[in-house]
């Protein structure tokens, strides 16, 4: 194999894992995802309040995911903060 061919392989791989890089980082952003768990962790907690007994479950589980959508929104506050901070320094 030639070097020249080897580079291009070599890029090649590369350019793959940007991709799918790029589809993870997206997923991680993503509202369907932040939304999927918002759901699970409403069930979850409506799951287990159910079974401990607690009253109101489907409205008590609603404090929860709550918090859960606002560290969402919080987290992406703070990163842009800290990005913009540490490209300062």
């Amino acid at each position: 194999m030639t070097v020249l061919r080897k580079i291009e392989q070599e890029v090649l791989q590369i350019k793959e894992r940007n991709q799918r890089v790029e589809a993870d980082k997206a997923w991680e952003t993503s509202l369907e995802r932040k939304v999927l768990i918002a759901l699970l962790t409403y069930f979850v907690v409506v799951l287990f309040f159910w079974i401990a007994g607690l009253s109101k479950p489907f409205v008590n589980a609603l404090v929860p995911t709550i918090g859960f959508v606002l560290s969402t929104l919080t987290l992406s506050f703070a990163e842009k903060w800290w990005i913009k901070r540490r490209k300062l320094e």
